[in-house]
């Protein structure tokens, strides 16, 4: 369960900083944030699934 919440910490972390470094508007950055943030976690639980069937 720690793994998934410094997952979560992480992505919002870093969405959050490219979303201020990103350019137009305060509603485009925080659109362009918001969706950062669910590709960061769908792609992180994507690829874990993934590897948890590989027999290692």
């Amino acid at each position: 369960m720690i793994h998934f919440l410094y997952l979560v910490g992480f992505s919002l972390f870093v969405s959050v900083c490219f979303a201020v470094f990103a350019t137009g508007d305060a509603k485009d950055r925080i659109w362009y944030g918001f969706k950062t943030f669910l590709q960061f976690l769908g792609i992180s639980l994507l690829v874990a699934w993934v590897l948890y069937f590989i027999p290692f």
